[in-house]
């Protein structure tokens, strides 16, 4: 046993072999001067007979040093010197970029190339660059396919030992890391990082084309092929190609009808967690995006953007028969139906046919008749979502349609587009009777009881001649 004095404490040193039993069986070349030591295995020449004691252990793994404090043995003192800085939490070697502490220099010294971009290790198959030798030696897996580690639980392979101890966290539901902001608990350090950055705000990574900054590096990856249009991972189902691998992983589900998520008041299945996330706020009425012009609120952030348009009067997409634009694509999907008269949509108890699956679904609802949007005001209920959207208006007086023409408002869409009409002179209804035009079709209804009534003042004729 020998003795260890480290920051005025003093530890023990347990001695498991001495050095003339550790070097038995490994000759030396006794011609070889003090100055030109030479290990006979690796063919390794030392300066010192020392070093080369110490160098023939990791051949006979020989572990002469061991820790009184969890007992894991090292074949080197200064091995065994930095491992006691994991109990001591000592960092003595800081960053004087960031600041961030360590506890070896060799940690330091790999994280500097963080901050001058040296990446001095490079794989001979694709040339990429890494700062450490054992990213590098991971990263060859991804070439050689092959995955050492397994999990002895649900036999999944991986290819780096830190992925297995992760997942092993799956099956033990054990998360030892958690944030002290808001004491959310992870199974993994680097989903704590990341994590950190939802209370910090801060982007490191950001795009060098458009200046957009992102909280992950994985984000700026796939933000990165927006620009380049790269789409490395396809279906070998039906070979749709996709910019992310996690959204080929849900493209799948359409195939396989695998929907893992299932909503625990509704018990209604989905095939990805967003949209779950999302379908939840139905429950909770929860709208956690609002408008900063209106104050408007909406439980999807995509929805927010495109109502962002009504108030910039933004239309991006636009059709390339008719040139007309329209604030969102599903709009100029549905819209490009009217140039090809297709309504792949069939209601199966009329069998009435539509354009877009919005339409039938709020059509099922006259055979059903269900209204499940309610008026939190007077509580009067609709069929469709954007009915009750426009009826709150009548108690907000809200009018955010306005014609650019002589700038009368609305408070619906609907009613500025009829009110066109009278700029245009436009009358796209017309009498299958008498040919009359009418810029409405409630007008049209309202003419067409013109011609009943000459009909039954015929038919009253007939009978007065009939009685004569």
């Amino acid at each position: 046993m020998e003795a260890f004095v480290k920051n005025n404490e003093t530890y023990s040193i347990s001695v498991l072999c001495d050095e003339a039993s550790c070097n038995d069986g490994i000759e030396q070349d006794k011609t070889q001067t003090p100055a030109d030591e030479k290990c006979l295995f690796s063919e390794e020449v030392f300066s010192k007979e020392n070093n080369l004691n110490q160098h023939n252990r990791t051949h006979k793994k020989v572990k002469l040093y061991s820790c009184d404090v969890c007992s894991k043995e090292f074949s080197r003192i200064d091995y065994l010197n930095r491992h006691y800085l994991s109990h001591t939490n000592e960092k003595p070697y800081s960053c004087d970029v960031c600041h961030k502490a360590y506890s070896t220099k060799s940690n330091l010294t790999v994280h500097y190339r963080n901050h001058t971009n040296e990446k001095p290790f490079s794989c001979d198959v694709c040339h990429k660059g890494f700062i450490h030798q054992s990213r590098l030696n991971q990263h060859y897996r991804i070439h050689t396919k092959e995955k050492p580690y397994s999990c002895d639980v649900c036999l999944k392979e991986f290819s780096d030992k830190s992925h297995l101890t992760g997942h092993y966290r799956t099956h033990t539901n054990i998360k030892p890391y958690s944030c002290d902001v808001c004491h959310k608990e992870f199974s993994r350090k680097n989903h704590l990082i990341v994590h950190y950055r939802k209370h910090t705000n801060e982007k490191p990574y950001s795009c060098d084309i458009c200046h957009k900054a992102f909280s992950q590096k994985t984000h700026l990856t796939a933000h990165y092929r927006i620009h380049t249009n790269e789409k490395p991972h396809s279906c070998d189902v039906c070979h749709a190609a996709f910019s992310q691998r996690g959204v080929l992983r849900v493209h799948y589900r359409i195939h396989t009808k695998e929907k893992p998520y299932s909503c625990d008041v509704c018990h209604k299945e989905f095939s990805d967690k967003s949209c779950l996330t999302v379908h939840y706020r139905i429950h909770t009425k929860e709208k956690p995006y609002s408008c900063d012009v209106c104050h408007a609120a909406f439980s999807v952030k995509s929805t927010l953007l495109v109502h962002n348009r009504i108030h910039t009067n933004e239309k991006p997409y636009s059709c390339d028969v008719c040139s007309k634009s329209f604030p969102h694509r599903s709009s100029l999907n549905q819209h490009y139906r009217t140039h090809k008269n297709e309504k792949p949509y069939c209601c199966d108890v009329c069998h009435k046919e539509f354009s877009h699956k919005s339409y039938l679904n709020g059509h099922y609802r006259t055979h059903t008749n269900e209204k499940p949007y309610s008026c939190n005001v007077c509580h009067k209920e609709f069929s469709h979502k954007n009915n009750l959207n426009g009826h709150y208006r009548t108690h907000t007086k809200e009018k955010p349609y306005s014609c650019d023409v002589c700038h009368a408002v609305f408070s619906l869409k609907s009613s500025l587009m009829v009110h066109y009409r009278i700029h245009t002179n436009e009358k796209p209804f017309s009498c299958e009777v008498c040919s009359k035009k009418f810029s409405q079709r409630g007008s049209l209804n309202h003419h067409y009881r013109t011609h009943k009534n000459e009909k039954f003042r015929k038919f009253l004729g007939v009978l007065t001649n009939d009685a004569v």
